[in-house]
């Protein structure tokens, strides 16, 4: 859409090299097999290798273009308001787990930075969490009591360098912020040598669980003592992961801001419509980026209006008129706010999970690296039973019960979209669903008037895959799987493309 400013790749990624990691062309043997190079795996796999394992990390990709190639960047424990709500559901014991360790994250992110002197602009910022409304103002005040008491850097505010009025915040000091590309790129290439490796464009297609483990892939074989899978929502569908999270899409744009105008910190609102703030070096300045208008994955198509709602936030606030970059991203929501790290399933004994990082990926990929290292070695973490993956999920919760019915309603009602209509009412630019000889069809045609045909069928579990405009790819509504306008997967948990249809 001719209405959208910036470059439509995330700054992260455009500011530093492609990799060039092999593919998997002979199968390999190690200690741990890792699926997934963003930074989850990355953490896992260096402390391993640190620990005296032999490791592979096996990407779909390049590495670190996925989900962790498109966050914020930020390295906090303020998870907006969670700690009042956490000691309500769990109790005191275990939200002082969850404070715990989120804040050991952030020095294990620190330590890394130093141990290996990394440059990746890593900056202790103070951290937001703010409304702009007085009626809100109690749900602050509850938060900071609550950090205070499990021993957080909190306080309550109401200045900050914002360029607008708040009601209140929730400070906490001594938080971080990165490049998230080039801290994990040293990692990454860090890890090949002495029988352990990093493998591009290599897809995994199925694990079997053994002694050892097959990791099976599209290329070759790589057979392991112990299997790690961290690839956002895990790609094996044991274990239910993808009824116990859902993937939520949320958008970021990016402006050169003056840096005498530019807020101090990293700011988040709270509430529906939040935005989130921070800044990042940039050429000879500073990046202004702003995220927000999150949504469920394939429930919206006119996605353009998102990024627009934010320039507009960014001009009436921020006095910004002109825009650099701009990307969205995906994450898994989990229903009791808890990630999911351990084993896969409680028959499991050597295959581990990390997702549900629910848009806090930077401490809680961090904490999956730490404690599921422990795991793996035997070592007892303080964590795991609150972080276990098998645990008891609230299945019933109104959220919950919200999100799965909306998959049922989709994989059944979506079958209805698109009928009576044919590929030739699609004009150039546009993606639709039609159906054609009974069959639904995802078609888009492109500036040139190429047309595009495949199945509209995601090759996960059956659902009707929905049209995203700003991004040109199809969503599944049901799970977050992504496919690019003709069909290659872009995100999991399918491993498949959509099938290909004739004209």
């Amino acid at each position: 859409m001719s209405d959208l400013s910036g470059k439509p790749i995330s700054f992260w990624i455009d500011s530093t090299s492609t990799t060039n990691f092999s593919s998997l062309t002979n199968s390999v043997a190690v200690d741990v097999a890792i699926i997934g190079g963003g930074i989850a795996g990355l953490t896992a796999a260096t402390l391993l290798k640190r620990a005296g394992k032999t490791v592979a990390v096996i990407e779909s990709n390049r590495v670190i273009t996925g989900v962790s190639g498109h966050t914020t960047a930020k390295v906090t424990s303020l998870h907006q308001l969670i700690y009042a709500d956490l000691i309500k559901q769990v109790g005191e014991k275990k939200a002082q787990l969850y404070a715990e360790s989120n804040q050991a994250a952030i020095e294990r992110v620190a330590k890394f930075v130093e141990e290996e002197q990394i440059d990746c602009d890593f900056s202790r910022k103070s951290a937001y969490s703010f409304t702009e409304s007085f009626d809100d103002l109690q749900q602050i005040k509850d938060e900071v009591e609550a950090a205070v008491k499990l021993g957080l850097p909190a306080s309550f505010v109401q200045k900050t360098t914002l360029p607008f009025a708040i009601a209140g915040a929730v400070k906490f000091d001594n938080q971080a912020q990165f490049h998230v590309r080039k801290y994990l790129l040293h990692l990454a290439k860090r890890i090949p040598d002495n029988g352990s490796y990093v493998f591009e464009n290599t897809r995994v297609q199925k694990i079997e669980e053994g002694e050892p483990c097959q990791v099976i892939t599209d290329r070759e074989t790589v057979r392991a003592r112990d299997v790690i899978v961290a690839t956002n929502l895990p790609i094996l569908d044991q274990g239910l992961f993808f009824a116990k999270a859902y993937p939520k899409r949320s958008y970021i744009i990016a402006a050169r801001i003056d840096p005498a105008k530019a807020p101090e910190g990293m700011f988040i609102g709270i509430g529906q419509n939040y935005q989130s703030i921070r800044t990042t070096p940039y050429q000879d300045g500073l990046l202004l980026l702003i995220g927000g208008e999150g949504h469920k994955v394939g429930t919206v198509s006119d996605t353009e209006e998102r990024y627009l709602r934010l320039e507009a936030y960014a001009r009436d606030r921020f006095g910004v008129d002109s825009f650099e970059y701009r990307w969205s991203t995906q994450d898994m929501y989990s229903f009791d706010k808890l990630p999911y790290i351990g084993k896969l399933t409680p028959f499991n004994h050597h295959i581990y999970v990390a997702t549900g990082f629910s848009l806090w990926g930077m401490t809680k990929g961090t904490i999956s690296g730490m404690l599921l290292k422990d795991l793996i070695l035997g070592i007892e973490n303080p964590w795991a039973e609150l972080y276990d993956a098998t645990r008891a999920t609230p299945f019933v919760t109104p959220t919950s019960l919200k999100e799965n019915v909306d998959v049922g309603v989709h994989w059944v009602g979506d079958r209805l979209k698109g009928l009576g209509t044919s590929v030739s009412q699609v004009a150039n630019g546009q993606g639709k669903l039609v159906t054609v000889d009974s069959k639904q069809i995802a078609a888009y045609r492109d500036e040139q008037g190429t047309l595009h045909v495949v199945s509209a069928v995601c090759p996960h579990l059956g659902c009707i895959v929905n049209w995203n405009s700003a991004e040109k790819s199809w969503d599944c509504p049901c799970h977050g799987s992504r496919f690019s306008y003709d069909g290659k997967v872009i995100h999991g948990p399918s491993v498949k493309d959509l099938e290909k249809s004739a004209n």
